[in-house]
């Protein structure tokens, strides 16, 4: 049996559940008022990052999540911005980096759903999905990168679906959103490997939110069925694994897709 090894009376191994994994990093999270991006923003409080987030909810809502984040020990600040916006996304992120200092990582979570089947399915409908949930991703890169390549590190979490692998029917606006996340972010995993700078995406599937409570729950109970752990998943499994992204555990991971699912798609 191995001796704990003493140091000024402390046993080095018993420190270790205390650690923080993403501790003393400045994290930036769009779309954060509710459902996964907000898990993911308490995720990294939790883990001791300073979360800057943004929403387009009320301000009031953005100010309860700060504070609630600030328990955690950490900075916190929201800003109600739309990742949209190519102007707006490039002011934020010189915002986030004159409050905070620096920016370590970006979760670009910010999404949309406008379903309908393709032959009903409007010229609004497609360029509200794709500008909200694609164009938003290409923005905030863009913006953040800058930073990033001068410090030579950095790394970039874009929240893309198993419907971006696998296609849905009524989903064809969304499914091209999120297949079109996952080219970038692997084209980007290129681009910028050299720089220290890594670039992963994370595929959630049959994940219980609000969103899902005004499903049919006939409906829900069968797509469960269909999951081979027979179960939805949580928000807080979405943001564990964008925590581990965000922390130097995943330090060599790059291009790469982590689904989410449950084994929906195995």
């Amino acid at each position: 049996m191995l001796k704990p090894y003493f140091c000024d009376q402390i046993i080095l191994t018993e420190l270790i559940p205390f650690m923080k994994i993403v501790e003393n990093k400045v994290a930036l999270v769009t779309g954060a008022s509710r459902g996964i991006g907000r898990s993911i923003a308490l995720r990294l409080a939790q883990e001791g990052a300073d979360v800057a987030f943004t929403y387009l909810s009320s301000v009031e809502k953005g100010e309860a999540l700060a504070k609630e984040l600030e328990e955690y020990g950490v900075k916190a600040k929201g800003y109600r911005s739309d990742a949209s916006n190519f102007q707006a996304a490039d002011q934020l992120v010189t915002d986030v980096i004159a409050d905070f200092g620096k920016l370590d990582v970006l979760i670009n979570n910010a999404g949309i759903t406008r379903d309908g089947l393709l032959m009903r399915m409007s010229e609004e409908q497609w360029d509200s999905v794709i500008n909200i949930n694609l164009k938003s991703v290409f923005n905030l890169t863009k913006a953040a990168t800058k930073s990033m390549m001068r410090a030579r590190t950095g790394s970039i979490i874009n929240i893309t679906s198993v419907v971006g692998i696998r296609g849905n029917a009524g989903q064809s606006n969304y499914a091209a959103s999120k297949a079109g996340i996952i080219g970038f972010t692997k084209s980007i995993a290129l681009e910028l490997g050299s720089r220290n700078i890594r670039s992963n995406a994370v595929a959630p599937g049959f994940i219980e939110t609000e969103m899902t409570d005004a499903v049919d729950s006939k409906a829900v109970d069968e797509w469960k069925q269909s999951i081979p752990m027979k179960r939805g998943g949580q928000p807080e499994e979405v943001a564990d694994a964008c925590v581990f992204l965000a922390s130097d555990l995943s330090r060599y991971i790059t291009g790469q897709v982590i689904q989410v699912d449950g084994g929906m798609l195995t």
